[in-house]
């Protein structure tokens, strides 16, 4: 991929989204550990002074992604509780339905969950204030959305809502760097196997850690 000079607002947006798109087939591909921009510059056909001119550093980059990701899923989780949280059920019952989607819904999405887990101890570090500011904006923002969706088939948790989306979204992005165990870790588990009683699957391991959330915060008659 190639480029000429972008000289107008909307020459500078196509370029924005190239960058971006790159990235996340880089995700695809490779962990956000491993993603560089000497190989972004060189996968969008850009010099790496060129590509800073849009964005400041690889986590800039990266940060942007994680908003869009988000956004993405939010949109399907809206249709997957809809389809399966039963309105007429109790509310532990519904709770636990909620928890069920949400779990297998960020479970299904490993490179989402890649980025949560690099957020605050990578991708907040090398990027400037107003970069920071904007992220965040964006992410409360993504927030109150997923907070006003799960209210809709779980109201009973009321002023906890946020609370819980917060740190579900948290526990995704933490049980995420455990999965798949590196090979060292693996070939302990091989020679014995009693040392992997903990290891769970990270469907699993947010499944059980969803649940126990959203059942925590639901009040009790």
């Amino acid at each position: 991929m190639t480029f000429k000079r972008a000289r107008s607002e909307e020459q500078r947006a196509i370029r924005r989204r190239a960058i971006l798109d790159t990235a996340a087939a880089m995700l695809d591909e490779m962990p956000v550990a491993e993603v560089s921009l000497n190989e972004l510059s060189r996968r969008v056909g850009l010099a790496k002074s060129n590509v800073l001119r849009y964005f400041e550093s690889r986590e800039a980059v990266l940060l942007e992604l994680l908003d869009d990701f988000l956004g993405s899923w939010l949109e399907a989780l809206a249709d997957e509780l809809a389809r399966e949280v039963d309105a007429g059920a109790a509310p532990e019952v519904r709770a636990r339905q909620a928890a069920e989607v949400i779990s297998r819904s960020l479970a299904e999405r490993t490179v989402l969950c890649d980025l949560f887990g690099a957020q605050g101890g990578v991708l907040e570090r090398n990027v400037s204030v107003e970069v920071v500011k904007r992220h965040k904006r964006a992410s409360i923002a993504r927030l109150a959305t997923m907070a006003e969706l799960l209210r809709g088939h779980v109201p009973e948790i009321g002023d906890a809502t946020e609370n819980f989306c917060l740190m579900a979204l948290a526990v995704a992005g933490a049980l995420d760097t455990y999965v798949p165990p590196p090979p060292s870790v693996l070939a302990a588990y091989a020679e014995e196997p009693e040392l992997g009683v903990l290891h769970m699957e990270l469907p699993d391991a947010l499944r059980l850690a969803v649940t126990s959330l959203l059942l925590g915060v639901l009040p009790r008659d």
